[in-house]
């Protein structure tokens, strides 16, 4: 029998797999964190692509804005932010810097976010500023997107004298990669701006997918607003499970992002055989706080699970759905039923969370997905076409219910760290499982 762990949380889960039916755990093969995480941020920032150094581009201005990323990412701004600060005042001490919270489409970040996130000296000592996507007033246009939609974004970026963003690098379910450009868009775009960017028609795109910037109509529309924003350098990290810091990357937006995309890809890109079941998580806390992020880590299950198999993707929810609409539109209808809507809404006419359901759909038509949680209401996941498990062992015995007792299982512990892949000998010689097994699919149970 073999034991499988999976991030929870801030604990962890186990459940138990019969040696016969299991096919493996797969990782990113990340290497070890630096030695001294701080160091190596400095080593980056010293050795910057194809840019100046934060000291020169500050000597040239009197103001700069500093974008940070918000409460739902694991960046670790305590070692990120007092550097570019520091970096920044020495080139020019007495310039004028404001930290902008970049939330997207997210809620805004609290006064103790902030604090847990930066310490009580930056919070105390910094002006900071959280984004606010709906805020006409603090907003400005900027441009129009290669989509067509209206740039619109913070006024505050747009009229900095030097604009830096910190961040890390993840494997993105449609974006590509995490960092970079993200920072402005969606960071501190207005929300037409991000609806525009998130339209159905870019989200089923094949290129919108984990580890793909090279045709990736979503990527090229958020280039363009970077640019367009004249985002002038960025400091980003590769961090591995524990969220520690395994590299820095410095300097030009782009040079700088696609370095650090070009090493993540190297050590986090999986190869799975195909699999009646996957069993995977979000990466634990903040990630898996609700249902709507958890969405990611799930994508990691449907690129290496066969059709009509099962997805088990463990996932506290502790916060519920994580959207209204998204709740109310996947509670509305089948998966297909939600598809076909989808699928006739116009680039302009984007609703808000459109893109998560959508990609919930995507995965509902093809594969059971069981969501192993005790920190939220079942009966809610129920409603969402989604089934619900107390435990990874309880999964399991609903999986092997549905796709037999010679059901091969692999697991991805952190769905969210990878690039998932179909090891391509297997998908040729197996056929897939018969719609039957997948007997759960849109059906809303009781607990």
């Amino acid at each position: 029998m073999r034991e499988i762990s999976i991030p929870y949380g801030k604990t962890m889960l186990t459940g138990h797999v019969d040696e016969k039916n299991f096919l493996g755990s797969f990782h990113a093969a990340l290497p070890a964190a630096a030695r001294d995480e701080t160091s190596e941020v400095s080593r980056a920032l010293d050795a910057p692509f194809a840019s100046p150094g934060l000291e020169e581009l500050a000597s040239r201005v009197n103001d700069a804005v500093v974008i940070a990323s918000d409460h739902t990412r694991p960046v670790p701004s305590r070692i990120l932010m007092p550097q570019i600060l520091a970096r920044l005042r020495k080139g020019n001490p007495s310039i004028a810097i404001t930290i902008l919270i970049a939330t997207g489409f997210h809620r805004g970040t609290t006064g103790a976010e902030l604090l847990d996130k930066f310490g009580p000296e930056i919070v105390r000592r910094e002006r900071i500023v959280v984004h606010d996507s709906s805020d006409e007033s603090g907003l400005v246009r900027i441009g129009t997107l290669p989509s067509g939609g209206e740039l619109i974004v913070n006024r505050l970026a747009a009229e900095a004298s030097l604009l830096v963003a910190e961040g890390f690098i993840e494997p993105h379910f449609f974006a590509g990669f995490s960092g970079g450009r993200k920072s402005v868009l969606p960071g501190i775009a207005s929300r037409r701006t991000v609806l525009a960017n998130h339209c159905a028609e870019f989200i089923r795109h094949p290129k919108a997918r984990t580890g793909v910037l090279d045709g990736n109509p979503i990527h090229e529309d958020m280039l363009f607003a970077a640019k367009t924003a004249k985002l002038a350098f960025i400091v980003n990290v590769v961090i591995n499970a524990e969220k520690r810091i395994v590299a820095a990357f410095a300097g030009d937006p782009v040079a700088a992002h696609r370095a650090g995309t070009e090493y993540l890809s190297r050590h986090a890109r999986i190869e799975v055989p195909e699999a009646d079941i996957v069993i995977t998580g979000n990466g634990g806390y903040p990630l898996d706080q609700n249902v709507y992020q958890s969405v990611k880590g799930m994508t990691a299950g449907e690129a290496v699970c066969r059709e009509g198999g099962v997805i088990i993707l463990c996932a506290s929810c502790c916060d519920g759905h994580g959207g209204e609409s998204f709740y109310r539109h996947l509670a509305g209808g089948t998966p297909q039923q939600i598809l076909d809507e989808v699928s006739r809404i116009p680039r302009d006419r984007t609703e808000p969370d459109q893109w998560e359901y959508q990609i919930l759909a995507r995965i509902l038509v093809k594969h059971t997905v069981i969501v192993v949680t005790k920190d939220c209401d079942h009966r809610m996941l129920h409603a969402m076409h989604l089934t619900a498990a107390s435990s990874v062992d309880e999964a399991l015995a609903k999986a092997f219910e549905l796709c037999g007792p010679d059901a091969k299982v692999a697991a991805i512990p952190d769905g969210v760290s990878v690039i998932a892949r179909m090891q391509q000998d297997f998908k040729a010689r197996r056929t897939p499982i018969r719609r039957g097994c997948n007997t759960l699919v849109g059906k809303k149970e009781e607990k």
